[in-house]
């Protein structure tokens, strides 16, 4: 579907979705003008999207529930059609293994999550169980995933210096800055369209582009705003997509999380409460590579109790975003 220039112009929108294409063109190893047309037409086939994304624990925007859900037999697609319809779902996955799917809701507080778990769940009458694990600690997020399809000197380049490895972060004590009016402004319109030009965003916003330019500048200099770029992982060679969930004695627990994050593949991994006390999103170039990857990876980590994986058949949502329906 794709050709090698194409999949180059994603690893490196991948490395920062916001980058310049003087930049990225540079590591492509084509001109501006033909990056960003590769990029447009790509996007035009609704295959790759960039969006911007707020870091959850920097801001009030909310904290992470998992969720594994089981459906009713044969009922797993139009639940998932459903639960993707729900504003505060963030990630939606049809999955097979012990769960048929997989849902990241974002809550603003408990009367919220209550809500959504007991009284308003979409598609309850679909669901014949659920088991929740919330998110306490980020040891990397799919934005900082490295495709390995550029030489490692690129993401030095390409990437903000305040994108930093989360379990290096030494502000996790500190309390959630709130944002002014504008940066809530600007966070909203790049949430659809993490490229927008600063030009363009001063119109939509009604707003000076000394003064957008500024807000952008202070959401990304604080690491509260990040930029994705949505692909699927298949794309770019990597055909086997899992989530690990994963039973870790609590005094390795960090240790742990700092080695399976170091992975080429994990592409998210975050430390939670239940059951499964280390959750990651995974990717590796083959279905068959599963067999070494639980052996030599999962069966290397310290304290582990016990592990289970799902694999992805679909991703529905990304980002609060649609995969199916990029605008």
């Amino acid at each position: 579907m794709i050709d090698e220039l194409d999949r180059r112009v994603i690893a490196a929108l991948q490395l920062n979705g916001r980058a310049p294409w003087s930049s990225i063109a540079r590591w492509v190893g084509a001109s501006e003008t033909t990056a960003q047309r590769r990029y447009q037409a790509l996007r035009e086939r609704r295959l790759v999207h960039v969006v911007g994304a707020l870091e959850l624990d920097r801001t009030r925007a909310g904290s992470s529930m998992l969720v594994r859900v089981h459906a009713r037999p044969g009922k797993g697609l139009q639940l998932a059609e459903l639960l993707a319809e729900c504003p505060e779902v963030r990630f939606l996955a049809v999955v097979t293994g012990t769960a048929d799917l997989i849902v990241d809701f974002v809550a603003q507080d408990n009367e919220q999550l209550m809500r959504l778990l007991f009284t308003d769940l979409p598609g309850a009458h679909l669901i014949t169980s659920t088991e929740c694990v919330a998110v306490i600690r980020t040891f990397t997020s799919a934005a900082l995933w490295d495709t390995g399809l550029l030489p490692r000197e690129a993401a030095a380049d390409l990437r903000p210096a305040s994108l930093a490895t989360p379990f290096d972060r030494e502000d996790w004590d500190q309390a959630p800055q709130a944002l002014s009016e504008i940066e809530h402004a600007v966070a909203g319109a790049l949430a659809q369209d993490g490229r927008l030009p600063v030009s363009t965003l001063a119109r939509r916003l009604e707003r000076s582009e000394s003064s957008v330019s500024r807000a952008l500048d202070r959401l990304v200099a604080r690491g509260t705003l990040h930029f994705r770029t949505l692909v699927e992982p298949a794309l770019l060679g990597y055909e086997a997509e899992f989530m690990v969930w994963l039973s870790i004695e609590p005094d390795r627990l960090d240790a742990a999380g700092r080695q399976l994050a170091r992975h080429s593949g994990t592409k998210f991994l975050a430390a939670a409460t239940g059951r499964f006390n280390l959750v990651g999103h995974m990717v590796l170039p083959r279905r068959t590579d599963l067999f070494r990857y639980t052996g030599e990876v999962i069966g290397a980590l310290p304290g582990l109790n016990a592990s289970d994986v799902t694999v992805h058949l679909a991703t529905l949502k990304g980002a609060w975003t649609r995969l199916d329906q990029f605008d």
